[in-house]
């Protein structure tokens, strides 16, 4: 099992930043990917942004240009770097790794999930 902590969430003015971060533990060997997705009232959850092991990112048109998506591979966190917020990026931020399970395959693992509120 991995289990994935989030910090970092909270309540900013729209134009502002904020900064998450997410730390794998246990069974953290064959993660591949780590990233965040993020889920709106009423709205389907989406993917933000993830980062490769190689290093390889991909950001939703939503958020290019406004949001880096970081790792640290050594302490096993990702890290989402939010900037020039607006309202529209309100919603519950979770964090998610995937990884390479021998015979099953690939195994997606979520964090709990924590709350960016942006007010105009």
């Amino acid at each position: 099992q991995v289990q994935l902590v989030e910090s970092g969430g909270g309540l900013v003015q729209s134009g502002g930043s904020l900064r998450l971060s997410c730390a794998a533990s246990g069974s953290i060997s064959g993660i591949y990917k780590m990233g965040w997705y993020r889920q709106a009232p009423g709205k389907q959850r989406e993917l933000v942004a993830f980062s490769t092991r190689g290093g390889r990112t991909n950001y939703a048109d939503a958020v290019k240009g406004r949001f880096t998506i970081s790792r640290d591979n050594a302490k096993n966190t990702v890290y989402l770097q939010m900037n020039s917020l607006i309202p529209e990026d309100t919603a519950v931020y979770y964090c998610y790794a995937a990884k390479l399970v021998p015979i099953v395959g690939d195994v997606n693992y979520w964090g709990q999930g924590t709350q960016v509120t942006v007010s105009s």
